[in-house]
C-alpha cells in the first residue's frame, strides 16, 4: 500500500473522531493505546536518529513501540540497557 495513501486514511480518520468525537470507551481506550504505540515507535526513531553517530541502532517494531509508548522515557533507556549489556 502506498505510504501517502495509508498516512491520507489515517489523518482522516483522526479528523472524524475528532469531529464526531468517540462516545464509546473502547475506542478511547483502542485510540490512546495507539497514540502512545505511536509515540513511542518516535521516540526510539530519534534514539535512531541520535544514535546513527555513534552507531546505535533499535529495531522500531511492534513490541519495541509497546514498551517505549507504555513506559515512557524509562521504557526507551530500558530498551537502551538490554541492548548494551544482554545483546
Amino acid at each position: 500500500m502506498d505510504p501517502v495513501l495509508l498516512i491520507s486514511i489515517l489523518v482522516g480518520l483522526v479528523l472524524i473522531l475528532l469531529v464526531v468525537g468517540a462516545p464509546l470507551k473502547p475506542v478511547r481506550l483502542v485510540g490512546n493505546i495507539a497514540v502512545k504505540f505511536v509515540i513511542g515507535a518516535l521516540m526510539l526513531f530519534f534514539v535512531n536518529a541520535f544514535g546513527s553517530f555513534i552507531d546505535f541502532h533499535i529495531p522500531i517494531n511492534p513490541a519495541t513501540a509497546a514498551i517505549s509508548g507504555i513506559l515512557g522515557i524509562p521504557g526507551v533507556v530500558l530498551l537502551i540497557l538490554v541492548k548494551q549489556f544482554i545483546i
